[in-house]
């Protein structure tokens, strides 16, 4: 009797396994969690490679806060970051979305989190980890668009 008892429980904890995500990052993502774990991270400063609360640079600080919040890896640079997900167009962006900027290259050179109401939080390489606006003069004409995860 035991074993019959024990064998339903194995064959169904076995069953339900296969009803579980395989991709428990992407399955878990929260774009309400990204951008609270990102806020964490206001006024650390700005460091050239920086991937840790030391210091950030973009890229650093976008792939720790994505990782922390959800366990998912990214690609190093804002470059390669720019190369997944799905583009999103700058008046669709939504809270957790990524967003990149370029210096003329026409390539993504900056990237930063969405946070809503057209703000994103990024390490600037002047003031560190802040919270901008996309529509800022600086940043407005350097838009290149958004990738959601």
């Amino acid at each position: 009797m035991k074993k019959n008892i024990f064998a339903s429980v194995l064959s169904l904890c076995i069953l339900g396994s296969f009803l579980v995500p395989f991709d428990s990052a992407k399955a878990s993502y929260s774009p309400d969690q990204v951008v609270s774990v990102s806020k964490k991270y206001i006024g650390v400063r700005y460091k050239t490679g920086g991937m840790s609360p030391v210091g950030f640079d973009c890229s650093g600080f976008v792939s720790y806060s994505i990782k922390k919040a959800t366990g998912k890896s990214l690609p190093r640079t804002a470059a390669q970051m720019f190369l997944i997900g799905k583009y999103i167009k700058k008046n669709s962006l939504e809270k957790g979305d990524l967003v990149f900027f370029s210096n003329g290259k026409k390539r993504a050179s900056h990237t930063g989190i969405y946070v809503g109401n057209n703000k994103f939080i990024h390490s600037s390489s002047s003031k560190g980890v802040r919270i901008d606006s996309i529509n800022g003069s600086y940043w407005k004409n350097k838009f290149i668009g958004g990738k959601r995860l």
